[in-house]
């Protein structure tokens, strides 16, 4: 049995079970910022590249969302070993991938996919993540959920904005 990172199991409760893919981006990001910061070929990063490609191609933003999967899903190929110690069907998820790139190119609407979990104690591990916080299993993304579909421009940024005015004052004293 492999141990896997909360904030892995977390991203993938949020892809397949609440379709939070903000949130996706927000639990991995923060982890591989602790774990690997500036490594942009991290492993991390493709995923986290899948989840904002998801959340632009539900927005209808097209062209993000064909560069992000894109972007995400040649990293995740170069960490192919990887993908499958991560407890994911690795076949399955490269072809949910292009799948999901040929219909942002002939502007299909967005259908939610989840990522496939191989590993049982994975699978395990998500979906009882998803019972505790109330998240169905797989199911379509709610499209009226306003507050899911645009996340972004809801939530409170005064934190980030108070660390970006903290740095550049460092960076003017230094």
């Amino acid at each position: 049995m492999t141990q896997h990172p909360i904030p892995y199991i977390e991203f993938l409760a949020h892809f397949n079970g609440s379709r939070d893919y903000f949130e996706c981006h927000e639990v991995l990001e923060e982890y591989w910022k602790d774990i690997d910061p500036g490594n942009r070929d991290s492993h991390w990063v493709g995923l986290i590249q899948i989840a904002v490609g998801m959340y632009h191609y539900r927005r209808d933003n097209l062209n993000g969302a064909g560069r992000m999967i894109r972007k995400g899903t040649e990293n995740l190929k170069r960490h192919r070993s990887v993908v499958r110690d991560l407890g994911l069907d690795e076949s399955r998820m490269f072809s949910i991938l292009s799948e999901t790139e040929e219909s942002i190119a002939k502007e299909m609407p967005y259908r939610s996919v989840s990522l496939p979990i191989q590993d049982p104690d994975l699978l395990r591990s998500v979906q009882q993540w998803c019972t505790h916080n109330g998240y169905g299993w797989s199911l379509p993304s709610d499209l009226t959920d306003h507050e899911l579909i645009h996340r972004h421009s809801r939530r409170d940024r005064s934190q980030v904005i108070q660390e970006r005015e903290e740095a550049l004052l460092r960076k003017k004293r230094n």
